[in-house]
């Protein structure tokens, strides 16, 4: 349920920044905002990597 505010939340600041900033800019926030966790896990060593994948398939499980 949290996660579901959550993107109502983001879908809701994207469509005041389109409305407020421009097309242009708020399309700029959007991409940075999903490039940033990318370019964070790109950023992790491949042992850092396959425990991060563990611990979602260990979450998954529970």
């Amino acid at each position: 349920m949290p996660k579901v505010v959550l993107v109502i939340g983001g879908v809701a600041v994207g469509l005041v920044a389109l409305k407020i900033l421009g097309p242009l800019i708020a399309m700029l926030i959007v991409l940075g905002v999903i490039a940033l966790p990318v370019v964070g896990y790109l950023m992790l060593d491949p042992s850092q990597r396959r425990r991060l994948r563990a611990q979602g398939r260990k979450r998954l499980g529970s």
